[in-house]
């Protein structure tokens, strides 16, 4: 019986035959090609997978999120019937996490949990599997979509997207010393993926900031649609949405495309389909496209900032007051999610929300 033809295989045929694909087109197709794409297969977070995500790090994250979405419920007047989404729930954790913090916050949030509609947005089989396992037992049942636009707009939203944007991919532009080129993957004469630099045809605007010879620039149109996509649901049912995210507060240079297998950095034309590619998220982009549709936005704020913000330090003190023998397993915790050369400073957080509603929580200090 013959062994089923790789994505790598079929990706040199594809460019051999219609020419070299853009970085986006590739990561896309990476990621989501449905019989070899990295989420339609393996999905592998935590330790013993190829990346792990706040939420897996400590409870504490998705505690305070959860805390956070109380809040912003407060804030838009305690409405009687909201929808709480979650965009790329990952296996769950972060909602389950959530849920616990917001079950033990019912006193001070009467009606919440009767008035919340649980929505996950996620297009992968294997990851909603994961989510209906994990949120089994949850005060609140989800149900799944497959994008903002299946969100209706009659009830307020609150929106959490942790760790969505750096799966949009971008298109990679180079400085040249004749001008700007796009970044592609083509195939060499043994039929392996390499990179290269062709014509621009469409779709690049010269950025506005200075860029050496050699330097990359990457934009998402993704990711852009995606901010505006989220602009416009805020606008139209007098909502919030948090995004957190590594990636850049300002517009500035960078080549930003990696892989991850195992968690460790693995070249991203090497084995396509079997590690987790990402970029950075482009927070200016994404800001920008949501405000051109009536929406306000926040600016950047360091994670690290943002979580002491929300009283992670006064959390931490609790935990292990409960539990002393795991006080230095939560103090590393805590320095992960906090410190600046852990995930307190590459990692950004922002909000977009309906203009003038409310003063959202984290950016009120």
């Amino acid at each position: 019986m013959s062994q089923p033809e790789t994505l790598k295989t079929r990706l040199a045929r594809e460019i051999a035959l219609t020419g070299p694909m853009t970085v986006a087109d590739y990561v896309t197709r990476c990621l989501h090609d449905p019989k070899g794409g990295y989420y339609a297969s393996r999905p592998a977070l935590g330790e013993g997978g190829d990346f792990i995500t706040a939420p897996l790090i400590s409870q504490m994250f998705g505690e305070l999120i959860g805390l956070w979405v109380v809040e912003t419920w407060n804030r838009l007047g305690a409405p009687e019937r909201f929808r709480l989404v979650e965009v790329g729930p990952g296996d769950g954790t972060l909602m389950t996490d959530a849920l616990r913090a917001i079950g033990g916050a019912a006193r001070l949030a009467p009606g919440f949990l009767e008035a919340c509609d649980l929505i996950l947005i996620e297009p992968s089989g294997p990851l909603r599997d994961l989510q209906a396992r994990a949120l089994a037992g949850a005060d609140l049942s989800p149900r799944w979509v497959r994008d903002l636009t299946r969100i209706e707009t009659d009830v307020p939203v609150i929106v959490i997207a942790n760790e969505v944007l750096d799966c949009m991919p971008a298109r990679q532009f180079v400085r040249t010393e004749n001008g700007w080129a796009e970044r592609r993957i083509g195939v060499d004469d043994q039929n392996a993926l390499i990179f290269g630099l062709t014509a621009i045809t469409s779709g690049f605007r010269k950025p506005a900031f200075d860029v050496p010879p050699g330097g990359v620039i990457e934009i998402s149109d993704q990711q852009a649609i995606f901010g505006r996509d989220l602009g416009s649901l805020m606008k139209a049912a007098s909502g919030a949405a948090l995004l957190i995210d590594y990636g850049r507060a300002r517009p500035e240079a960078g080549d930003t495309l990696q892989a991850l297998y195992r968690h460790q950095k693995v070249d991203p034309l090497a084995d396509p389909g079997a590690a987790d590619l990402t970029q950075w998220a482009d927070f200016p982009a994404v800001l920008e496209a949501a405000v051109r549709t009536g929406a306000d936005v926040t600016g950047c704020l360091p994670q690290g900032e943002f979580l002491r913000r929300l009283g992670v330090h006064p959390r931490a003190e609790a935990l292990k007051a409960a539990r002393p023998a795991a006080a230095p397993v939560i103090d590393r915790q805590l320095h992960r999610l906090t410190a600046d050369d852990q995930m307190g400073a590459l990692f950004k957080a922002a909000a977009i929300f309906a203009p003038r509603t409310l003063v959202v929580p984290g950016w009120d200090v």
